[in-house]
């Protein structure tokens, strides 16, 4: 019986510290993130240096520019989403294309956002002129679809 209660605490103590060294790997690959979180979800630490993920809005500066009337284009993604997967790599270069300065907000990371700027799906690109919604496109479109909308929100 002593030999069994030893066992399982050398096999709890492995456990405590696989938990605690994941944690802190997390944690340093997390550092200097532009979400300015500690933590973050694993599938988003996976996005931090693809190129397609680099125009990164926090909540508090989407709210500013809109509440000071800016016009703004923004993609609301979840960084567990495979439809944002495989519309991303899509999406971004045809914005940069038709010139347009496409943030890209984490609904993964600011859940809030899900109800503040009701977003049903993702993907989800939103064009909002002098801080009110003009316009969005939900789900995976086609590079036409997204080319006429880009279209609409320049003219």
């Amino acid at each position: 019986m002593k030999k069994i209660l030893i066992f399982g605490g050398v096999v709890l103590l492995l456990f405590v510290s696989l938990i605690v060294v994941n944690n802190a790997q997390q944690t340093k690959k997390a550092e200097g993130n532009p979400f300015g979180k500690t933590q973050l979800h694993p599938a988003t630490l996976d996005l931090l240096n693809n190129e397609n993920y680099q125009n990164i809005i926090l909540p508090v500066e989407l709210e500013s520019q809109l509440s000071n009337e800016e016009s703004v284009t923004v993609y609301f993604y979840s960084s567990t989403c495979q439809f944002c997967k495989e519309t991303t790599p899509r999406l971004v270069p045809l914005a940069d294309d038709a010139g347009i300065n496409l943030v890209q907000y984490n609904l993964l990371e600011f859940e809030e956002g899900w109800n503040q700027y009701n977003i049903d799906a993702t993907p989800t690109v939103v064009h909002f002129e002098n801080g009110v919604e003009k316009e969005r496109i939900v789900g995976a479109a086609t590079d036409d679809d997204f080319k006429q909308f880009f279209d609409r929100v320049l003219n």
